[in-house]
């Protein structure tokens, strides 16, 4: 089948003092090519370890992972990711970390260079492209790091709160860029958020994981991404149901935070 496929996947870390964490356990979905899914819930609950294991960066311990039809056995270029910290090239331009990828590839130089000039463009950095990466703001490196991700020409694009360490203004503006990117290129977006409210404008489809073990608590189906496209997003939350629907979701995670913390009180 076309898309990502996630069959009762379950994931378990040996410690070394014996024991064991039960990081997953029999997770199952569906993503269709193009969708734009969000992940959220409380600490501890196996966001990051799905990612993870959805970049081919894990094996699980059972179940299975698929893409296009195939097993996911390891990384490839079919899925980008873009980590909180751009986990860019400190030593290369801006031009030359988008053109890292159809460079490793062999991309002939004159399409790299039309590929690497239209993403820039894209994400508006056209005007600073022979610039170092240090010289830029956090928020204009995760731009660089979105269009080195789509250099590569992914099917997925999984992304680990890579807007969590920006400022307020600038967290809205790359979440209109996602938006933005997710209609025009068709690409499918799994992100991982612990902002309910950015869970709620950058996902058609929201899932909510509870922990020990992690696993999947409520799917929700949601217009606001769709809304968001080319919108003002601060108009969006004004939606009659977006407050209704985040006081739901804040209600949720507390409920399992308060959990947690009881039985960690317990153990003790």
């Amino acid at each position: 089948m076309s898309g990502l496929s996630i069959q009762n996947l379950s994931m378990r870390f040996e410690l070394p003092n014996g024991g064991a964490v039960q990081a997953l356990e029999d997770v199952s979905l569906d993503l269709k090519q193009g969708e734009l899914m969000s992940v959220l819930g409380p600490s501890g609950c196996g966001k990051t370890t799905l990612l993870n294991i959805a970049a081919g960066f894990l094996a699980p311990t059972s179940g299975q992972l698929t893409m296009n039809g195939h097993v996911i056995t390891g990384p490839d270029a079919e899925r980008g990711m873009v980590f909180q910290k751009g986990a860019l090239f400190e030593w290369m331009s801006v031009r030359e970390n988008v053109g890292f990828g159809p460079s490793m590839k062999g991309t002939p130089a004159a399409e790299k260079r039309e590929t690497v000039d239209h993403l820039l463009n894209v994400v508006g950095l056209q005007d600073f492209k022979e610039k170092a990466v240090y010289e830029l703001s956090g928020g204009m490196q995760q731009r660089v790091a979105l269009a080195r991700c789509l250099a590569n020409d992914p099917d997925v694009i999984l992304m680990d709160e890579p807007l969590g360490a920006l400022d307020a203004l600038t967290r809205e503006k790359m979440q209109s860029l996602v938006l933005k990117l997710w209609k025009e290129t068709g690409k499918t977006i799994i992100l991982i958020t612990h902002s309910v409210e950015e869970a709620l404008l950058l996902g058609e489809r929201l899932i909510v994981m509870a922990p020990r073990p992690g696993r999947i608590h409520t799917e929700y189906n949601l217009p606001f991404a769709e809304l968001g496209v080319g919108a003002d997003l601060r108009e969006v939350k004004k939606h009659p149901d977006f407050g209704p629907k985040r006081d739901e979701i804040l209600s949720m995670i507390w409920d399992m935070e308060e959990e947690i913390m009881g039985r960690t009180e317990e153990q003790s």
